[in-house]
This record gives structure tokens, C-alpha cells and sequence, in this order.
């Protein structure tokens, strides 16, 4: 290895040593605030050393990972949102009586495997990042160990994601079997190319496991539950950097530079993407938790940014990207509001905790809604923008049936955002706030997301054009 590849593997260099470092200094001394310090400074660190990685790309190192502007783009998502997953969960982790410490640790290693999903040209890479990330997973989602439920989801969460795993390693093992190459380049050309059974099988049983990291329609059983059970940081962590990771991964398998994803991944992932549409949405409007409300409304969400990567061609890739950076942002921004509101015994998920908010305290209240208007597509926020840029690209390639299955849906989400905006805004018998002070840390996160909402939504320009370089040779 010389100089640059160094470089280029800097960014999760630094993020393995720097959960070696928490690991250590838990071990020596327990010290909540040191740990959380120490995490926030790797993760930065990390962000930091993209831009020396970014001076060494395109480069390969050895036939297991691949460093592109793509990689640093969405390993710079990553990074930034399990930054805000940090600052939420401070103060929330400092009303509990649990060992907090190994928090961080495990949001490190979680973090570290979701970069690795980013960067992965081959079946082994991929499986390592994809068991780290889980792993992590499995105690994060049970980390509250008072909570009953708490418990019961990392149960599931384990089960499920344990049986996907399997199914997925099947699937490469049938593909490998048929191809004779672990190499995700090419991916989805060359099962267009192979109709054989193995090979189509092998993609099935792929689909499958990649299916249920997303939490796409049918592969989206376990999403409610695993959403309500889990502390509201780690909810935020899988909505973001869990499906970030996994998302960028298959857009660079089946992306097509010359059109429409077609063939056999086509199609499923057309019936994919149109089922989660209209599923999350319409489970969601029966759903009086906010969390189970967000935990459907994420299932529709992914099947937009399907659309936008079975359109493909010029505008596929960016408006992918695109969509999924304002979807980081506003649901970071949504469950901080919900972190912010929670008390020591108490998570605010249902939608009578919101009720008056608007009278209690505005200027959350105002935060929440810029969110919730975000995640409905209203002009002026990063979702519009969002699905504006995906609308573009499926209209360039003549997806219309997706399209339209996009606008419905989406008409079907408006309602119940609403409900949550009038619970907001509706009078309030008691005004009495439950928690004077609020958090310095996850305000000041809530305060930045909020004008990033904003920010993507009014001036989309360096983002969009930053974006449209890095997925220019993306293969």
C-alpha cells in the first residue's frame, strides 16, 4: 500500500480506531460526556479526511473496495447523519439509567459498516459491511433494556434480519455459481444478460435480503415494530444511515447510464417500488403513533427513491442522491423533535403528545412542521425538491406507471401529515410545558437540520451539481 491508498482508505481508518479508542477509554474509565466527545470527533475526523480521500480518486484497492466521488458523497451522508444521531442522543441517554458508554461504540462500528456498504465492489465486502452494520443493530434496537418492547424489537430485529442475511448469501452464492465472479460491477447488465433459473433465483434471494435492510414492501413486516420498540436516536439511525447504506450500495449495482433498468431486476423492482408506495401509506393513515406513522411513511419513501433508480439515464442517479440527502435531513429533523419532547420515562410518539404543541412551545412546534411538510412534498422544503428531481427523471425515461403511482400515493400521505399538523396547532387544555429546558445539543442539531430543510429546498444548486459529478461515471 503507498500514500493514496491510505488516503482513500483514511475515512474508515479513522473510524475503526476511533471505536478501538471509546472501547478503551470505557474499559479505563466511565465518563458519559468523554465517550460522546470522543465519537463526535472521530465521526468529524472522518468527514474531514473525505476531502483527502477525494484527492487520491478513482481508486481500487484490491478487488474488495472501490473509492469514487460516489463513494465520498455518500459516505459524507453518512457521516453527517450519524453525527446528528449522536447529538439527539446525548441528552437522551443522560435521563436513562443504562450504561450509556456503549452507545457510541456501537453507533461507531454501525456507522463504520454502512461506509464499508458504500464502498463495496465485491460479494465479501459487501456481506462484512453488511453483518457489521446489523450486528450493531441487533444491541442498539434493545439498548433500553427496562422497556419491555425494547427488548421484543431487538428480538425480532435479530430473527429477521439474521434469516435476510442467510437468504442473501444464498442468492450470491447461486449468482457466483452461474457468473463465476463475486464482482458488483456490471451487476445488473449482466443478469439481463443471463436469464438462466440460478441466475434469476440467485437475484430473488439478493433482492430479498436487500429488500428487508430497506424495508420495502413485502420485506417490511418487521419496520413498524422494530421503529416503536427501538430508543428514538437509534429509530432515527436506521431510517438514515442504515438504509443510506445499503441504498447506495444496490443504485450502483443496477444503475444504467444508457436508460431504463430493464429485464428481470426491472420488473421487480418496478412491483417493488409500486407496492411500498401505496402499502406505507396506506397503513399509515390507521396509525395513532407517531413512530408507526414514520416507520410506513419510510416504507413509502423508499419506494420513491426506487422510482428514481429503475429510471436511470442522466437524471437517475442524482435524483436518487438527491431525494435521499433531503430525506436525511428531514426525518434526522422529525425524530430530534420527538427526542427533544421525550422525558426520562416517557417517549413523545403518540399524537396526543403533540396536541397544543403550538401553544406550549412555537418554535419546536414550527421545526416539527417544517419536517412534516417536508417528508409531504410541499414546495419551499427539500422533499419537494426531492421528489421534483424524481418525477424528472422517471418523465425522461416514460416511466407513467410509476409516476403515477408516485402522485397518488403521495396524495394519500398528505392526510396524515395533516393529522399530526392539527393535533399540533389544535388548543390545548393543559399549556403547561413538561419540560422547561430543553437540550443544548440536540436543539442546536434541530436548529441546523431546520434550516437545512429550508436551505434544500429554496437553493437545491451546489448540492445538485456536486451530486451530478459524482454519479457521472458511476459503475
Amino acid at each position: 500500500m503507498n500514500a493514496a491508498d491510505f488516503a482513500v482508505l483514511s475515512p474508515l481508518l479513522i473510524m475503526s480506531a476511533t471505536a478501538v479508542l471509546a472501547m478503551l477509554a470505557i474499559a479505563i474509565q466511565r465518563n458519559h460526556l468523554v465517550v460522546a466527545a470522543m465519537t463526535l470527533i472521530g465521526i468529524g475526523a472522518s468527514l474531514l479526511s473525505l476531502t483527502f480521500a477525494a484527492s487520491a480518486i478513482p481508486r481500487q484497492l484490491t478487488s474488495l473496495l472501490i473509492f469514487d466521488s460516489y463513494s465520498v458523497i455518500y459516505m459524507a451522508l453518512i457521516l453527517c447523519a450519524a453525527a446528528f444521531v449522536v447529538l439527539f442522543s446525548y441528552d437522551y441517554l443522560k435521563r436513562r439509567h443504562e450504561h450509556r458508554e456503549e452507545f457510541y461504540l456501537l453507533i461507531l462500528l454501525a456507522t463504520t459498516g454502512a461506509m464499508v456498504l458504500v464502498v463495496s465492489r465485491h460479494f465479501i465486502s459487501l456481506f462484512l459491511g453488511l453483518e457489521l452494520l446489523s450486528v450493531s443493530l441487533y444491541a442498539l434496537i434493545s439498548y433500553i433494556r427496562s422497556k419491555t418492547v425494547s427488548i421484543e424489537a431487538g428480538i425480532k430485529y435479530l430473527v429477521l434480519a439474521a434469516s435476510s442475511s442467510s437468504v442473501l448469501l444464498f442468492g450470491l452464492a447461486l449468482i457466483y455459481a452461474e457468473t463465476g465472479s463475486m464482482d458488483l460491477s456490471q451487476f445488473a447488465t449482466t443478469l439481463n444478460h443471463t436469464a438462466t433459473f440460478p441466475a434469476i433465483a440467485g437475484l430473488m434471494l439478493v433482492l430479498t435480503g436487500v429488500g428487508f435492510k430497506l424495508a420495502v414492501v413485502p420485506f417490511h413486516l418487521w419496520t413498524p415494530d422494530v421503529y416503536e420498540g427501538a430508543p428514538l436516536p437509534v429509530t432515527a439511525f436506521i431510517a438514515t444511515v442504515s438504509k443510506g447504506g445499503m441504498f447506495a450500495l444496490i443504485l450502483r449495482w443496477f444503475h444504467l447510464h444508457d436508460g431504463a433498468l430493464s429485464g428481470t431486476p426491472g420488473v421487480v423492482l418496478s412491483i417493488i417500488a409500486i407496492a411500498s408506495m401505496l402499502t406505507g401509506n396506506l397503513l399509515a393513515l390507521s396509525q395513532s403513533s407517531v413512530k408507526r406513522i414514520l416507520a410506513y411513511s419510510s416504507i413509502a419513501h423508499m419506494g420513491y427513491a426506487l422510482v428514481a433508480l429503475l429510471a436511470g439515464g442522466e437524471l437517475g442517479a442524482p435524483a436518487a442522491t438527491y431525494y435521499l440527502a433531503a430525506y436525511f435531513a428531514t426525518i434526522l429533523g422529525a425524530f430530534g423533535v420527538m427526542t427533544v419532547l421525550s422525558g426520562s420515562h416517557h417517549e413523545a410518539t403518540s399524537i396526543d403528545d403533540y396536541r397544543g404543541l403550538f401553544w406550549r412551545r412555537p418554535y419546536i412546534a414550527a421545526a416539527f412542521t417544517a419536517m412534516l411538510l417536508s417528508l409531504a412534498g410541499i414546495p419551499l422544503t427539500a422533499g419537494f425538491l426531492g421528489k421534483f428531481y424524481v418525477i424528472a427523471a422517471g418523465a425522461s425515461q416514460s416511466q407513467w406507471v410509476l409516476l403515477f403511482t408516485l402522485v397518488v400515493s403521495s396524495t394519500i400521505g398528505l392526510f396524515y401529515y395533516l393529522r399530526i399538523l392539527a393535533a399540533m396547532y389544535a388548543k390545548a387544555i393543559d399549556t403547561a410545558p413538561a419540560r422547561p429546558i430543553l437540550p443544548l445539543p440536540a436543539t442546536l442539531a434541530l436548529a441546523v437540520l431546520t434550516g437545512l430543510v429550508f436551505l434544500l429546498g429554496l437553493y437545491p444548486t451546489p448540492l445538485w451539481n456536486a451530486i451530478v459529478s459524482a454519479t457521472r461515471n458511476l459503475g
